[in-house]
């Protein structure tokens, strides 16, 4: 084999390995724009995570107020209960 075609060949299978390594880095790039928009697509349900979270801790606060407030009716009630009954012995 000459020399010539020694070269030729090396020649073609760098170009066989270009066109290869094009393709392959064409695919990270894809994947990459891809786990970009992921994350994205991520950090906003994190986000509205959050703020679902905020609003249950919130509505968990005014259940709590609003039990504490019906406590109290319910003893001003039983009060208001025992002195009618006292009123009518």
């Amino acid at each position: 084999m000459s020399a010539l075609q020694r070269l030729q060949e090396k020649i073609t299978q760098l170009k066989t390995d270009y066109e290869s390594i094009k393709s392959q880095n064409t695919e990270l790039k894809n994947q990459l724009t891809n786990l970009s928009s992921s994350q994205s697509e991520q950090e906003m349900l994190i986000n509205n995570l959050r703020e679902e979270a905020q609003k249950a801790q919130t509505l968990e606060t005014t259940v709590a107020e609003l039990r504490r407030e019906l406590e109290e009716k319910d003893a001003e009630i039983e009060k208001i209960i025992a002195q009618v009954e006292s009123l009518l012995s």
